[in-house]
């Protein structure tokens, strides 16, 4: 491996048999084991299916892992995202030495420490002191070492008053509390994160969140992330890889990869036409971005058209701009006096930065919401032609026009 480069997953595929303990009956372990001899492929690792849990399909073998291959530097941070099932925990499980590869090696330099569950590697029955110097020696540290960083972990856990207690009598916010500190103080050249820290409280997350960047930033080492929380991804990481279906389907900077798996790209163009094809009384006929262009440009302005299957009057319609985390960022209400069917709701030119964005539009009048419409009519702005070019990683949402006064 090159100097830089800390941890490489080469062509890292796992498979396993549905429905059974162990790698399934006497006659599979036998005709494995007469390939093997001979020299011959593993036959069943032809036979096995992609892992999408949202079909039945026909063989009782999966692949929950499929020709993985990524490189990591030495303090990066890489953000590891997909869905449910898309075999993220299953990766970072390989990574961490668990469970091993079907086919495929990982190359590392250095301690790997992993938090991949709630109490992971924690005996219940042993207090909350024992089970860091027990998580300690799991992790290659010696009684010395531990015992230098005993008070930083405890006061960082916020489990002192807690500390000589069985852990079995923690809650799980406390067990994850402690675990990490564990990983975090005891100094690894790699950390491991699964989606734990969704356990803890927001007090918490926002303090391992801060952890973790004076590890990979202060410290040079390595952390790969996997949570559903693409704030704390966007944060945090440097770098992302999107998972589906047990493969890695696409591999960038972190914004771009955000990006990707919130508008759920999987082979799909961005659709920016909402149709509704049930006749109701009073409601949204369709919701279209009038652009005949894949990616709107920076320097022009958003048009959304909205027709209604009747027409309508006294009632209020608005729309609300949301950017990659689905987080509103402005909304706009127009109050309809006279009949009306078909609408246009204008927003100006250089208002909205480059970036992924969606729209809620919603009916209502001065007693109740009518309908409303979620996180529909995905679009992209492109090209960003001004000054902030030169600023590294992204720089908020919106172009506001300001007034600027010098020498006053």
């Amino acid at each position: 491996m090159c100097k830089d480069i800390i941890l490489k997953a080469e062509n890292i595929s796992k498979q396993y048999r549905l429905g059974t303990v162990g790698t399934g009956t006497l006659s599979h372990d036998l005709n494995r084991w007469w390939h093997r001899i001979r020299g011959k492929e593993d036959p069943y690792l032809r036979i096995g299916e992609a892992n999408d849990r949202t079909t039945k399909g026909e063989s009782d073998y999966v692949w929950a892992l499929q020709d993985i291959n990524f490189e990591v530097q030495r303090g990066e941070v890489l953000g590891i995202i997909g869905k449910n099932g898309a075999g993220k925990s299953t990766l970072l499980k390989i990574l961490s030495k668990v469970t091993a590869p079907t086919t495929g090696s990982i190359k590392s330099r250095g301690r790997i420490a992993s938090l991949l569950e709630v109490g992971t590697g924690f005996n219940g029955e042993l207090t909350g002191r024992e089970n860091v110097y027990l998580n300690g020696a799991i992790l290659g540290m010696t009684k010395k070492e531990i015992t230098t960083k005993l008070d930083e972990i405890i006061a960082f856990s916020g489990c002192e008053r807690y500390i000589d207690t069985p852990v079995k009598r923690y809650s799980s916010g406390m067990t994850v509390r402690l675990a990490f500190a564990v990983a975090a103080f005891l100094e690894p050249e790699i950390l491991v994160i699964d989606e734990v820290l969704a356990v803890g409280d927001a007090e918490f997350q926002k303090k391992a969140i801060g952890k973790m960047q004076d590890i990979s930033k202060g410290e040079g080492r390595t952390v790969l992330f996997v949570s559903h929380n693409m704030a704390a991804v966007k944060s945090l990481c440097t770098r992302g890889i999107v998972m589906e279906n047990g493969k890695v389907v696409f591999e960038g900077g972190i914004e771009e990869s955000v990006e990707y798996y919130l508008s759920d790209n999987s082979g799909k163009e961005n659709s920016k036409i909402y149709e509704n094809f049930e006749e109701v009384q009073g409601r949204i006929k369709s919701v279209k971005i009038l652009s005949d262009l894949q990616f709107l440009k920076h320097s022009e302005s958003i048009k959304i058209e909205i027709l209604l299957y009747n027409e309508m009057h006294n009632i209020n319609i608005g729309i609300a701009l949301l950017n990659s985390d689905k987080t509103k960022i402005f909304t706009t209400v127009h109050k309809i006096e006279k009949n009306v069917q078909k609408i246009i709701c204008e927003i100006p030119d250089n208002l909205v930065l480059k970036g992924l964005y969606s729209i809620d539009v919603a009916i209502f009048n001065d007693l109740s919401v009518i309908e409303y419409l979620n996180d529909i009519c995905m679009f992209q702005i492109e090209d960003l032609e001004n000054d902030y070019k030169i600023y590294n990683g992204k720089i908020g949402d919106l172009n506001i026009k300001c007034s600027w006064y010098e020498n006053f």
